[in-house]
């Protein structure tokens, strides 16, 4: 499975912290690219930014249309049939992507992973396998598959938001992740909004205080 290249959004100056964000089905590096100048995020925080793209491969809930997937999606029940060695291939991919931030000079706890709807999931399940104390996780509009084998080494901070009208990853499934990820030990700032499956202004203003707070002070929360 090729993995494309990553769209990466640099600092002005030297980066001294970095967000993988990781798109949903069928989107690609550049979706969330018109989303930063909304985060406000100050330039001396030093913050890059790394958007992965997702390989190309059949979709089955699409009649097997070719698109841009972290994994197959089998059917409209997205907690009955789960491609897990799909979404583990893409999560050890993510991790990869973690281990060469950290060879490229930054702290494993300077960085955040986030991702919206399949992309989440993968956020999710790598932040849950993974023991490098990363800054936290920001799951949007997601679920949490409970086929996926997590061992949860590590507490994390857990930014997690979605829609209250959303039709494609259902709201109950989102809030039977929190319940899930409580139930592990971590930490989850939860928030709902009135929105289907997507993003929404206040959920931006919520995502950029706590992205500064994890960022600014990784290390004392």
């Amino acid at each position: 499975m090729e993995y494309p290249p990553c769209v990466e959004i640099d600092p002005p100056g030297p980066a001294r912290c970095s967000v993988i964000w990781l798109h949903g089905l069928g989107a690609d590096g550049n979706d969330f690219l018109p989303l930063l100048p909304q985060l406000r995020i100050p330039g001396e925080l030093g913050l890059r930014f790394v958007f992965p793209n997702a390989p190309r491969q059949p979709v089955t809930v699409n009649n097997g249309y070719v698109m841009p997937a972290w994994y197959d999606i089998h059917g409209m029940d997205l907690l009955a049939r789960i491609d897990v060695d799909g979404i583990l291939r893409s999560t050890d991919y993510l991790l990869k992507l973690v281990d060469e931030e950290t060879d490229r000079g930054i702290p494993p706890e300077n960085i955040l992973l986030a991702g919206f709807s399949q992309g989440g999931v993968i956020a999710l399940a790598a932040a849950l396998r993974s023991d490098q104390p990363l800054a936290g996780v920001m799951a949007l509009s997601t679920y949490l598959p409970r086929a996926l084998p997590l061992d949860s080494p590590v507490p994390r901070h857990i930014f997690q938001a979605h829609g209250r009208m959303d039709d494609v990853v259902p709201w109950q499934a989102a809030r039977d992740a929190r319940e899930r990820l409580k139930d592990m030990g971590h930490q989850v700032e939860w928030h709902e909004y009135d929105m289907a499956h997507s993003l929404c202004a206040e959920e931006v203003t919520d995502m950029r205080a706590w992205m500064m707070g994890r960022l600014l002070e990784p290390h004392h929360s």
